[in-house]
């Protein structure tokens, strides 16, 4: 069994039988008294924040979490249906378990997914970039440093104005932003 002292960033641990992800620690030793751990921690299940407090040398139930590179064949009701990359199977990943950049899923996208010690699968990303064709935009106004693009996908952000319509752009899925031109 591990103790606080094998905390780290981005481990799971299992608490009050529930599955947590630690954001943030912190080694508190206050002037007289025990040493505590402080853990900003986010429930995988329901996505709720929370801070605990951990005595230094608390036994904690650390969780094995593996990622996986799977690749998104098609969707099926609320699953994506992706493919193991070294296995080939095929699985049903739930929708909710990515954010709001699920926008810029595109066929064949490799994806990453985190599962459990029992396969089931707990979080997914889409890779950091993406390149998308710039299919309409307006007009640059004197002045102005940005302007409003729609890429593929109904997809609109802000670009440079001197982005114009069959451009193909690099753009970060993290916070839909404009990145650079693609050649």
């Amino acid at each position: 069994m591990a103790t606080t002292s094998d905390i780290s960033r981005n481990c799971y641990l299992r608490y009050n039988n529930e599955l947590i992800q630690v954001l943030e620690y912190d080694h508190i030793t206050p002037g007289k008294g025990n040493a505590i751990y402080s853990v900003k921690c986010r429930n995988v299940e329901t996505g709720k924040q929370s801070e605990i407090r951990f005595r230094s040398g608390e036994k904690i139930e650390l969780v094995r979490v593996d990622e996986f590179e799977m690749q998104y064949l098609y969707m099926e009701g609320d699953d994506l249906i992706c493919m193991n990359q070294e296995t080939f199977d095929q699985l049903p990943i739930p929708k909710q378990l990515f954010d709001e950049s699920l926008k810029f899923l595109q066929e064949g996208m490799i994806l990453r997914i985190r599962f459990d010690e029992n396969e089931k699968p707990l979080v997914g990303f889409l890779p950091q970039y993406v390149e998308l064709e710039v299919v309409y935009t307006e007009e640059g106004v004197k002045g102005k440093l940005l302007k409003v693009a729609e890429v593929t996908g109904d997809i609109k952000i802000q670009v440079p104005i001197f982005v114009n319509k069959g451009d193909k752009l690099k753009i970060n899925t993290e916070n839909n932003e404009y990145v650079e031109r693609v050649k």
